[in-house]
């Protein structure tokens, strides 16, 4: 009995040294591994361009065009996902137009995101299709992504060409 009580006390100690290792995997973790550091702010001028799609969002392309105001602009995309509502209509995908703008974080904590509207093919509502994306970059890339685990590589992400 003295030794299994010992064993039970060895893997709980274990398990008591080994649970601060797993909380350490942050948000900031996962994006930072595969595309750079989760953007705080972000201005239209820096994330103008035409990013490409990644893992599942291989063949997507959105194109960010900046407005003379500087808040916002034009955005274009290619095999855009659909989303439930409209995927009777227009199937699994779709080449669209509309506007876009930045959303700085304004609470500590908070990050920058894009928020897209569509109007072309039709107007679709907050919510009908991935309308809302966060940024991360480093010295090299912009990624505009879908950050919908904060514990993984998101895999519907979009980087600048």
């Amino acid at each position: 009995m003295a030794g299994r009580r010992a064993r039970l006390l060895t893997a709980a100690t274990a398990l008591t040294l080994l649970s601060p290792l797993a909380s350490c995997s942050s948000a900031s973790t996962a994006v930072e591994a595969c595309m750079g550091k989760q953007a705080v702010s972000a201005t239209t001028g820096e994330l103008e361009g035409t990013y490409t799609g990644e893992a599942h969002a291989k063949g997507v392309k959105i194109t960010l065009k900046a407005s003379d105001t500087g808040t916002g602009g034009t955005v274009t995309v290619r095999n855009w996902p659909t989303g439930a509502w409209y995927k009777s209509e227009l199937g699994e995908t779709f080449d669209g137009s509309g506007t876009w703008g930045v959303e700085g974080g304004h609470q500590p904590g908070d990050h920058a995101l894009v928020h897209l509207s569509f109007t072309e093919p039709e107007l679709f509502l907050r919510d009908y299709t991935i309308d809302m994306l966060s940024i991360a970059k480093d010295s090299q890339r912009i990624y505009l992504y879908e950050d919908y685990d904060p514990d993984v590589c998101p895999t519907f992400r979009l980087r600048r060409a």
